[in-house]
Protein backbone atom coordinates (compact mmCIF):
# COMPACT_ATOMS: atom_id res chain seq x y z
CA UNK A 1 0.00 0.00 0.00
CA UNK A 2 1.64 3.56 -1.33
CA UNK A 3 2.17 5.91 1.45
CA UNK A 4 -0.82 8.04 0.43
CA UNK A 5 -3.82 5.07 0.16
CA UNK A 6 -2.34 4.42 3.48
CA UNK A 7 -2.40 7.83 5.20
CA UNK A 8 -5.86 8.36 3.47
CA UNK A 9 -7.35 4.60 4.81
CA UNK A 10 -6.00 5.49 8.41
CA UNK A 11 -8.04 9.01 8.27
CA UNK A 12 -10.64 7.56 7.57
CA UNK A 13 -10.75 5.00 10.23
CA UNK A 14 -9.76 8.24 12.89
CA UNK A 15 -11.62 11.19 11.80
CA UNK A 16 -14.71 9.44 9.51
CA UNK A 17 -12.92 10.94 6.63
CA UNK A 18 -13.70 14.44 7.42
CA UNK A 19 -10.10 15.68 7.91
CA UNK A 20 -6.52 15.29 9.19
CA UNK A 21 -6.81 14.09 12.57
CA UNK A 22 -7.11 16.20 15.77
CA UNK A 23 -3.53 15.97 17.29
CA UNK A 24 -2.54 16.91 20.87
CA UNK A 25 1.48 16.30 21.77
CA UNK A 26 2.33 15.36 25.16
CA UNK A 27 6.33 16.03 25.43
CA UNK A 28 9.13 15.80 27.80
CA UNK A 29 11.03 18.39 25.70
CA UNK A 30 13.95 19.39 27.45
CA UNK A 31 15.48 15.99 28.16
CA UNK A 32 16.58 14.24 25.63
CA UNK A 33 17.07 16.42 22.12
CA UNK A 34 14.85 13.58 20.07
CA UNK A 35 11.74 15.41 21.26
CA UNK A 36 12.39 18.93 19.47
CA UNK A 37 13.16 16.64 16.31
CA UNK A 38 9.83 15.36 17.38
CA UNK A 39 8.19 18.32 17.45
CA UNK A 40 9.48 19.83 14.21
CA UNK A 41 8.67 16.34 12.15
CA UNK A 42 5.14 16.82 13.70
CA UNK A 43 4.90 20.80 12.20
CA UNK A 44 6.28 19.86 9.15
CA UNK A 45 3.28 16.81 8.77
CA UNK A 46 -0.07 18.57 7.40
CA UNK A 47 -1.35 14.90 8.20
CA UNK A 48 -2.19 15.99 11.86
CA UNK A 49 -4.10 19.27 12.82
CA UNK A 50 -1.90 20.17 16.17
CA UNK A 51 -4.71 22.08 18.47
CA UNK A 52 -2.22 21.87 21.51
CA UNK A 53 0.97 21.62 22.77
CA UNK A 54 2.14 20.08 26.83
CA UNK A 55 5.36 19.53 28.74
CA UNK A 56 5.26 16.10 30.65
CA UNK A 57 7.89 15.51 33.95
CA UNK A 58 10.25 17.62 35.85
CA UNK A 59 10.14 21.25 35.63
CA UNK A 60 7.47 21.89 33.37
CA UNK A 61 6.89 25.52 33.44
CA UNK A 62 10.52 26.19 32.25
CA UNK A 63 10.42 23.24 29.65
CA UNK A 64 7.22 25.32 28.35
CA UNK A 65 9.39 28.48 28.05
CA UNK A 66 11.54 26.29 25.89
CA UNK A 67 8.53 24.96 24.02
CA UNK A 68 7.05 28.72 23.35
CA UNK A 69 10.82 29.73 22.03
CA UNK A 70 10.84 26.99 19.27
CA UNK A 71 7.44 27.75 18.31
CA UNK A 72 8.01 31.27 18.28
CA UNK A 73 11.15 30.46 16.05
CA UNK A 74 9.71 28.39 13.68
CA UNK A 75 7.39 30.90 13.18
CA UNK A 76 3.98 28.29 14.63
CA UNK A 77 3.02 30.18 17.68
CA UNK A 78 -0.53 30.07 16.25
CA UNK A 79 -0.60 26.52 18.55
CA UNK A 80 -1.82 26.85 21.99
CA UNK A 81 0.82 25.11 24.52
CA UNK A 82 0.51 24.54 28.12
CA UNK A 83 2.38 23.36 31.16
CA UNK A 84 1.65 19.61 32.59
CA UNK A 85 2.17 18.28 36.03
CA UNK A 86 5.69 19.60 37.59
CA UNK A 87 7.10 16.90 39.71
CA UNK A 88 10.87 17.89 40.31
CA UNK A 89 12.94 20.85 39.74
CA UNK A 90 15.54 18.93 37.41
CA UNK A 91 17.27 21.37 34.86
CA UNK A 92 16.51 21.16 31.34
CA UNK A 93 19.41 20.22 28.98
CA UNK A 94 18.78 23.26 26.24
CA UNK A 95 19.18 25.66 28.73
CA UNK A 96 22.15 27.30 26.97
CA UNK A 97 19.49 27.72 23.74
CA UNK A 98 17.00 29.27 25.54
CA UNK A 99 19.01 31.46 27.61
CA UNK A 100 16.55 34.21 29.01
CA UNK A 101 13.82 33.97 26.58
CA UNK A 102 10.43 34.94 28.44
CA UNK A 103 6.70 33.16 28.46
CA UNK A 104 5.49 36.65 28.25
CA UNK A 105 6.73 36.93 24.87
CA UNK A 106 5.25 34.58 23.47
CA UNK A 107 2.20 36.11 21.24
CA UNK A 108 0.31 32.51 21.21
CA UNK A 109 -2.15 30.84 23.99
CA UNK A 110 -0.34 29.98 27.03
CA UNK A 111 -2.42 27.75 29.33
CA UNK A 112 -0.71 27.55 33.03
CA UNK A 113 -3.05 24.27 33.45
CA UNK A 114 -1.59 22.01 30.51
CA UNK A 115 -3.79 19.02 32.05
CA UNK A 116 -7.15 20.70 32.12
CA UNK A 117 -6.42 22.39 28.19
CA UNK A 118 -5.85 18.86 27.20
CA UNK A 119 -8.95 17.63 28.86
CA UNK A 120 -11.35 20.49 27.52
CA UNK A 121 -9.83 20.11 24.37
CA UNK A 122 -10.64 16.14 24.03
CA UNK A 123 -13.90 16.77 25.19
CA UNK A 124 -15.01 19.93 23.06
CA UNK A 125 -13.35 18.32 19.65
CA UNK A 126 -15.76 17.53 16.91
CA UNK A 127 -13.82 14.47 16.22
CA UNK A 128 -11.69 11.66 17.72
CA UNK A 129 -8.03 13.17 19.05
CA UNK A 130 -4.69 11.44 18.87
CA UNK A 131 -2.85 12.27 21.97
CA UNK A 132 0.99 11.73 20.66
CA UNK A 133 2.82 10.95 23.95
CA UNK A 134 6.82 11.09 23.40
CA UNK A 135 7.61 11.31 27.63
CA UNK A 136 6.58 9.75 31.44
CA UNK A 137 2.58 9.38 31.00
CA UNK A 138 2.32 11.36 34.39
CA UNK A 139 0.03 14.01 32.34
CA UNK A 140 -2.22 11.39 31.13
CA UNK A 141 -2.52 9.93 34.73
CA UNK A 142 -3.95 12.72 35.80
CA UNK A 143 -6.10 13.96 32.71
CA UNK A 144 -7.51 10.52 34.02
CA UNK A 145 -8.42 10.91 36.72
CA UNK A 146 -9.96 14.45 36.60
CA UNK A 147 -11.75 13.27 33.47
CA UNK A 148 -12.05 9.35 32.65
CA UNK A 149 -14.08 10.06 29.89
CA UNK A 150 -11.35 11.13 28.03
CA UNK A 151 -10.51 7.69 27.49
CA UNK A 152 -13.70 7.25 25.09
CA UNK A 153 -12.98 10.22 23.24
CA UNK A 154 -9.08 10.09 22.42
CA UNK A 155 -6.15 7.36 20.94
CA UNK A 156 -2.61 7.07 22.51
CA UNK A 157 0.14 6.64 20.53
CA UNK A 158 3.19 6.94 22.53
CA UNK A 159 6.85 6.39 21.88
CA UNK A 160 7.15 3.54 25.12
CA UNK A 161 7.99 -0.25 26.05
CA UNK A 162 10.41 -2.49 24.82
CA UNK A 163 9.02 -6.04 23.41
CA UNK A 164 11.57 -7.87 21.87
CA UNK A 165 14.49 -5.49 21.76
CA UNK A 166 15.76 -2.70 23.55
CA UNK A 167 18.16 0.16 23.68
CA UNK A 168 20.83 0.06 20.75
CA UNK A 169 19.31 -3.11 18.71
CA UNK A 170 20.27 -5.17 21.42
CA UNK A 171 18.43 -8.45 21.95
CA UNK A 172 16.10 -8.90 24.37
CA UNK A 173 13.71 -6.47 26.20
CA UNK A 174 14.69 -3.44 28.85
CA UNK A 175 13.06 -1.11 30.97
CA UNK A 176 12.19 1.68 28.65
CA UNK A 177 12.54 5.15 30.16
CA UNK A 178 9.24 6.59 29.55
CA UNK A 179 7.85 3.23 31.35
CA UNK A 180 9.88 3.02 34.42
CA UNK A 181 9.74 6.87 35.46
CA UNK A 182 6.78 7.11 36.03
CA UNK A 183 5.25 3.21 36.21
CA UNK A 184 2.30 3.70 37.75
CA UNK A 185 1.18 6.69 34.93
CA UNK A 186 1.97 4.21 32.64
CA UNK A 187 -0.76 1.61 34.68
CA UNK A 188 -3.26 3.72 34.46
CA UNK A 189 -3.31 4.60 31.01
CA UNK A 190 -3.33 0.50 29.86
CA UNK A 191 -6.41 0.48 32.36
CA UNK A 192 -8.00 2.95 30.21
CA UNK A 193 -10.31 1.96 27.93
CA UNK A 194 -8.79 3.72 24.66
CA UNK A 195 -6.99 2.47 21.34
CA UNK A 196 -2.90 2.38 22.31
CA UNK A 197 -0.09 1.97 19.49
CA UNK A 198 3.52 1.66 21.09
CA UNK A 199 6.63 2.86 19.09
CA UNK A 200 9.06 0.89 21.18
CA UNK A 201 12.62 0.67 21.56
CA UNK A 202 12.57 -2.52 19.18
CA UNK A 203 12.01 0.05 16.25
CA UNK A 204 12.69 3.11 17.55
CA UNK A 205 15.61 2.13 18.96
CA UNK A 206 18.17 2.66 15.92
CA UNK A 207 16.63 5.96 14.11
CA UNK A 208 20.15 7.73 13.68
CA UNK A 209 19.86 10.23 10.61
CA UNK A 210 23.36 10.48 8.74
CA UNK A 211 25.45 11.07 5.96
CA UNK A 212 22.86 13.07 3.48
CA UNK A 213 20.09 12.91 4.97
CA UNK A 214 21.68 14.56 8.32
CA UNK A 215 23.15 17.18 5.91
CA UNK A 216 20.14 18.17 4.34
CA UNK A 217 18.59 19.33 7.36
CA UNK A 218 21.77 20.40 8.92
CA UNK A 219 21.90 22.75 5.78
CA UNK A 220 18.43 23.95 5.09
CA UNK A 221 17.20 27.12 5.18
CA UNK A 222 14.15 26.04 6.81
CA UNK A 223 13.06 27.67 10.34
CA UNK A 224 12.20 24.17 11.37
CA UNK A 225 15.49 22.55 10.68
CA UNK A 226 17.57 25.62 11.84
CA UNK A 227 15.80 25.03 15.13
CA UNK A 228 16.38 21.85 15.28
CA UNK A 229 20.22 21.92 14.88
CA UNK A 230 20.77 25.19 17.17
CA UNK A 231 19.52 23.25 20.05
CA UNK A 232 20.85 19.77 19.18
CA UNK A 233 24.14 21.91 18.66
CA UNK A 234 23.30 23.66 22.52
CA UNK A 235 21.87 19.93 24.02
CA UNK A 236 24.57 18.93 26.74
CA UNK A 237 24.52 15.94 25.41
CA UNK A 238 26.14 17.41 21.93
CA UNK A 239 30.09 16.13 22.39
CA UNK A 240 28.61 12.52 22.94
CA UNK A 241 27.51 11.74 19.01
CA UNK A 242 29.74 11.63 16.77
CA UNK A 243 29.57 14.37 13.85
CA UNK A 244 27.93 15.00 10.74
CA UNK A 245 24.39 12.94 12.66
CA UNK A 246 22.28 12.88 15.15
CA UNK A 247 21.52 11.18 18.37
CA UNK A 248 18.83 8.53 18.44
CA UNK A 249 15.44 10.29 17.62
CA UNK A 250 13.21 7.74 19.58
CA UNK A 251 9.92 10.02 19.19
CA UNK A 252 10.04 10.76 15.71
CA UNK A 253 8.51 7.37 15.49
CA UNK A 254 5.61 7.91 17.40
CA UNK A 255 4.61 11.44 15.21
CA UNK A 256 4.75 8.88 12.01
CA UNK A 257 2.87 6.03 13.79
CA UNK A 258 -0.08 9.15 14.51
CA UNK A 259 -0.21 9.54 10.80
CA UNK A 260 0.90 6.15 9.17
CA UNK A 261 1.91 2.57 9.91
CA UNK A 262 2.89 1.33 6.32
CA UNK A 263 6.23 1.64 7.10
CA UNK A 264 6.41 -0.77 9.89
CA UNK A 265 5.40 -4.04 11.05
CA UNK A 266 2.52 -3.63 13.40
CA UNK A 267 0.89 -6.69 15.85
CA UNK A 268 -0.95 -6.46 18.48
CA UNK A 269 0.51 -7.50 21.59
CA UNK A 270 -1.03 -8.79 25.07
CA UNK A 271 1.39 -6.30 27.53
CA UNK A 272 1.76 -5.53 31.22
CA UNK A 273 3.88 -3.47 32.93
CA UNK A 274 6.14 -5.01 35.94
CA UNK A 275 7.49 -3.19 38.47
CA UNK A 276 10.72 -2.32 36.87
CA UNK A 277 9.17 -0.68 34.09
CA UNK A 278 9.07 -4.02 31.61
CA UNK A 279 6.12 -3.98 29.34
CA UNK A 280 5.99 -8.18 28.98
CA UNK A 281 3.92 -10.08 27.13
CA UNK A 282 1.26 -11.67 29.20
CA UNK A 283 -2.02 -13.37 27.77
CA UNK A 284 -3.88 -11.98 30.01
CA UNK A 285 -2.61 -8.13 29.56
CA UNK A 286 -3.69 -4.77 27.73
CA UNK A 287 -3.61 -5.41 24.14
CA UNK A 288 -1.40 -2.77 22.09
CA UNK A 289 -0.31 -2.36 18.96
CA UNK A 290 3.31 -2.54 18.80
CA UNK A 291 5.73 -1.75 15.24
CA UNK A 292 8.22 -4.23 16.03
CA UNK A 293 9.65 -4.10 12.73
CA UNK A 294 10.37 -1.98 9.58
CA UNK A 295 8.78 -2.54 6.16
CA UNK A 296 10.93 0.44 4.88
CA UNK A 297 12.75 2.34 7.36
CA UNK A 298 14.31 4.35 4.38
CA UNK A 299 11.29 5.40 3.45
CA UNK A 300 10.41 6.54 7.03
CA UNK A 301 14.01 8.58 7.05
CA UNK A 302 13.10 10.16 4.11
CA UNK A 303 9.89 11.30 4.79
CA UNK A 304 11.15 12.84 8.47
CA UNK A 305 13.63 14.92 6.47
CA UNK A 306 11.26 16.34 3.73
CA UNK A 307 9.45 17.32 6.58
CA UNK A 308 11.64 19.19 8.50
CA UNK A 309 14.43 20.74 5.08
Amino acid sequence: MGILLATVHIFSAVTGGTGAPVAILDTDIGDDIDDTWALAFLLGSPQLDLRLVITASDDTPTKTRLLAKILDKIGRTDIPIGAGVKNTDRPIHQAKWLADYDLKMYPGKVHEDGVGAMIDLIMKAERPVTLIVIGPQTNLREALRREPRIAEKARVVSMAGSVEIGYGGKQGRQPEYNVYRDIEAARAVFAAPWDITFAPLDTCGTIILKGERFARVRDSKDPRAQTVIANYRAWTNFDKYPEGESSVLFDTEAVYLAMDQSFCEMKTVKLTIDDKGNTVPDENGRPVKCALGWKDKDAFEELLVKALE
